[in-house]
């Protein structure tokens, strides 16, 4: 069996976050940085001092260990990793590699965080035909997410995990087996389950399967570490690849001749100059983890009981995340029609939570305490006077 990090023993490892004393209910979004993280971020000023113009030799190599850590998690290798600053940007990357010329349709759920869901809007209006399947009932999304794809789709764009109230899409494979019968491609959005969730790429289907995800929530990297998932062998053409995607090729002259992509798949969905500094914060960060021992398969138990105790506590509010433990993500969402007022008072008393629309969601996190978890919960039942 498998025993779950104890908060006690994590918490002197994280002061600068948890000296104000307030509750932490942030997980699903963000999660606190382990104090080791202002190391790296002092190490990649250092670097850059010392080195200047020179200091990029020593970023890639951190870089390096970044898609080292994100194949550790999720299976594959560090060739199929992309990095970017958001899954915004890489997904736009992605959707630039598409024939949308000869398959002008796309298909997703309506249960997509903004960045997608704003971006296929947008393409929406520019002439492309987006179904939007609803993500409501969850049971048997992944099913109707198969049965939107058409001959003419380019791709299928749906979350595992979905962000609003921590459900988890079943069926996904069913989705990715229609898409790829077609020809289409398929981009999943691991988000909700990067860090809090044991998953291997091969559990969500065959490639070809391009992935999603990000540290700023479970893995606790911050903003601007955000990474792509790769299929091998990928020889999609993105318009919107940065110079990175062709390094090695920087020296040829001219701009002739068709545009040239790095020899890896992941090569090809690089971008351009970026800040270097959440790539060492994230590093640092990795590196704690491996010495704490936090595997996901035991941050899966800590979120597994932290969320079940919330659960408990939730009795007579209208809860929306599933109460199966397999069939829930690492937060619990209620909904109250004043969520965003209760959100702003459970603040004032120290305790910090956050609202979608009329969702307030709750998130622990591996240096949460059970009298934490409780206090959040007493306050909740105190600001909305249940």
């Amino acid at each position: 069996m498998v025993l779950p990090p104890d908060p006690e023993v994590l918490r002197p490892h994280y002061g600068a976050f948890l000296r104000s004393g307030r509750v932490l209910l942030t997980g699903h979004s963000h999660q606190a940085w382990p104090d080791v993280a202002r190391e790296g971020l002092l190490q990649s000023f250092e670097d850059a001092a010392a080195h200047v113009d020179d200091k990029w030799a020593r970023a890639s190599a951190v870089a390096d260990r970044v898609r080292r850590g994100v194949a550790e998690r999720i299976g594959g290798t560090a060739d199929d990793v992309a990095l970017g600053q958001s899954t915004h940007d890489l997904v736009a990357r992605f959707l630039s590699a598409l024939d949308l010329r000869s398959r002008p349709h796309l298909v997703t759920t309506g249960g997509e965080f903004h960045s997608l869901r704003r971006l296929l809007r947008r393409l929406a209006e520019a002439g492309l035909e987006v179904t939007v399947v609803p993500a409501d009932p969850v049971d048997d999304l992944g099913h109707r997410l198969a049965l939107a794809v058409r001959p003419d789709t380019a791709a299928v764009l749906a979350s595992t995990v979905l962000y609003e109230t921590s459900a988890v899409v079943p069926d996904l494979r069913e989705a990715v087996a229609s898409a790829h019968a077609v020809g289409a491609q398929v981009l999943l959005d691991a988000y909700h389950g990067f860090g809090a969730l044991p998953f291997r790429v091969s559990d969500l289907g065959p490639d070809p399967l391009f992935v999603v995800a990000g540290g700023y929530k479970y893995a606790q990297w911050g903003e601007g570490c955000c990474f792509m998932r790769v299929p091998p062998g990928c020889a999609l053409r993105p318009v919107l690849a940065g110079w990175f995607a062709d390094f090695a090729a920087l020296e040829t002259p001219g701009i002739v001749g068709e545009v040239g992509y790095g020899p890896r798949g992941a090569d090809r969905f690089a971008g351009a100059t970026y800040d270097p500094a959440s790539h060492y914060r994230a590093a640092a960060v990795l590196d704690f983890f491996d010495a704490q021992g936090l595997t996901v398969d035991r941050l899966r138990g800590s979120y597994a009981r932290q969320t079940a105790r919330l659960l408990e506590g939730l009795a007579g509010f209208d809860v929306r995340t599933p109460r199966g433990e397999g069939a829930r993500g690492a937060f619990v969402a209620v909904r109250l029609p004043d969520a965003r007022s209760v959100a702003a008072r459970l603040r004032d008393e120290g305790v910090l939570v956050d609202a979608r629309g009329d969702l307030l969601r709750l998130g622990p996190a591996p240096y949460v305490t059970d009298a934490e978890i409780d206090r959040g919960l007493e306050g909740l039942r105190r600001v909305t006077g249940r």
